[in-house]
């Protein structure tokens, strides 16, 4: 713990365990949102790098709840269904990581607050796009977006939803490959940015201790998701988003 507060100050802390659990909450409710709620919250008591480290336990021990919810054989297949997107994603994720220490935090704000901000703008405004399932280019393509912006932020899952909504994922196919996709994402972030530097010794301690409030919120989330109406709250959290992404973005432009 001391180790921890070295980081950051005790408000800053326990800001940063309410934040994961939230996005804990929401991940269990909804299937997404963990890193876009803890990067773009932590950061506004943070710094972008120490945000991003922390999320990185949480975000892997989460999606490897929802990925293996319904057995070891359909993770595996969804593995298999979207070998491609994985694929290309991991190798341009592993790439765009090493931008992080080189990047100023100015344009970390700009570029994940646009992105979270954009996103959630995008679906309250209700813009569904359709994309025929089994088209190779476009799944590369949406795969390379979704590692790019998941090696510099940690956020992968905007176009990782956009696309699976786009083809028309049943449901609980949708939540569980967005398990799989995320899960195995945010390990090739674990080892991208043990390359970095964002992952060392001091930062794993406040990413160990952020996957606890992480995992009770997850937990929580899956017992009331079917009490709570799913559109209402999903309506609500993209709200929030888009006011964090702005306040992200305000924060690159002003400092």
């Amino acid at each position: 713990m001391d180790q921890i507060l070295t980081l950051m100050t005790p408000a800053a802390f326990v800001t940063a365990l309410l934040i994961g659990l939230f996005a804990g909450l929401v991940k269990g409710i909804v299937g997404f949102g963990m890193p876009m709620i803890m990067i773009s919250g932590m950061s506004t008591v943070l710094s972008p790098e120490l945000a991003l480290a922390g999320l990185i336990l949480p975000t892997l021990a989460s999606n490897g709840m929802q990925a293996f919810r319904q057995g070891i054989a359909a993770a595996w297949g969804s593995v298999y269904r979207f070998r491609l997107f994985l694929a290309v994603g991991g190798v341009v994720l592993i790439g765009s990581a090493q931008l992080v220490t080189v990047l100023p935090p100015a344009v970390l704000f700009l570029f994940i607050g646009v992105f979270v901000a954009g996103f959630a703008a995008m679906k309250l405004v209700g813009w569904q796009p359709k994309v025929s399932e089994g088209t190779p280019w476009v799944e590369a393509v949406v795969g390379a977006f979704a590692g790019f912006t998941g090696g510099l932020s940690g956020i992968w899952g905007p176009p990782t939803v956009a696309y699976l909504t786009a083809i028309d994922t049943p449901k609980a196919d949708h939540v569980r490959v967005q398990g799989v996709i995320y899960g195995l994402g945010a390990l090739a972030l674990f080892f991208a940015h043990m390359q970095t530097g964002i992952v060392r010794a001091e930062t794993i301690p406040f990413s160990v201790i952020l996957v606890i409030p992480a995992v009770v919120g997850m937990r929580l989330g899956f017992r009331y998701q079917d009490r709570i109406a799913q559109a209402t709250f999903t309506r609500l959290t993209l709200i929030v988003l888009l006011i964090v992404g702005l306040n992200l973005i305000r924060r690159g432009l002003l400092g």
